[in-house]
């Protein structure tokens, strides 16, 4: 049975990875022309720090990112991404390599903005592991001071199960056969973000929220993925938690699907900047 469960389980997440990113990779990407990831951007009085956001699992980062990127430029932000982790034999499918290797690749892409920019400081969007991401570098890799606001959508914040995956391996198998799967399929993230993973070990160390950093976070009540949907949650001062269907109950999204939901863009330029918020005409993102 154990390896029967191996088996299956290598499947289910060789094919999960290569759909997410295949489906990232065929969006058109956006021009310099849209300010999305345009080098030659200053940022605005009102919007001074450019946003960094960050992919999720199996992503990348113009294809993942290539609705909401154009959409903050287009809302007057410098927006940046790019493709952290890659997969060292498929270089469309991003986030496999290890929390530590990954999050080191994203304080440098923060610094390379600032750089560019001359910000003193970014804010983060972040999509699924990309959402444990902002939360991440800033504690753990010491970039708060770096760091204006995170809005992480639907971040694995204590370790996901995978949809149910990783606790029905540890019944059938142990955890030591989710570790073989994710090192067959080349996915170190694989057992770092799952319950009791290491990288989720580090996060949670003590409290998650930096001072003088403002954290959104949002999940939505149909994530398949990371699950239980609550553990995205932060329960913290200066954390705000939602789900999208707080505020628009008849929205059907799923977790890949956040990315490419109208309704959460808006949800997200309200959170980079409050003072300024506006209703949020609700979406329907798709439900996968």
């Amino acid at each position: 049975m154990a390896r029967s469960f191996r088996t299956a389980a290598t499947a289910v997440i060789t094919g999960a990875l290569l759909l997410v990113g295949g489906q990232t990779a065929g969006v058109a990407q956006a021009a310099p022309s849209s300010g999305f990831n345009d080098w030659s951007c200053q940022p605005s009085a009102e919007h001074p720090e450019p946003v960094v956001l960050l992919h999720g699992l199996g992503g990348n980062g113009e294809g993942h990112m290539s609705y909401l990127g154009p959409y903050l430029a287009g809302a007057g932000y410098c927006a940046y991404t790019f493709t952290y982790g890659e997969h060292p034999q498929f270089s469309f499918i991003g986030g496999v390599q290890s929390v530590t290797e990954s999050s080191q690749e994203i304080a440098a892409f923060i610094d390379e903005v600032r750089a560019a920019s001359g910000a003193l400081k970014v804010s983060l969007v972040g999509h699924s592991e990309g959402g444990f991401m902002s939360l991440y570098v800033p504690k753990v890799l010491g970039y708060a001071e770096h760091v204006r606001r995170v809005v992480a959508l639907a971040p694995p914040t204590h370790g996901t199960t995978f949809g149910g995956l990783v606790t029905i391996g540890d019944l059938l198998a142990g955890r030591e056969a989710w570790a073989e799967m994710s090192k067959a399929i080349g996915c170190v993230a694989c057992t770092e973000l799952v319950v009791d993973g290491p990288g989720i070990e580090q996060l949670t160390d003590g409290p998650i929220a930096q001072e003088r950093v403002d954290y959104t976070i949002i999940a939505t009540k149909y994530d398949l993925l990371v699950t239980p949907t609550e553990t995205s949650f932060v329960d913290e001062p200066g954390v705000d938690n939602s789900y999208v269907q707080d505020t628009c109950p008849a929205d059907p999204v799923g977790h890949i699907g956040m990315a490419f939901d109208s309704g959460i863009a808006e949800m997200i330029t309200n959170a980079l900047d409050p003072a300024n918020a506006k209703p949020v005409t609700c979406g329907f993102g798709p439900p996968f």
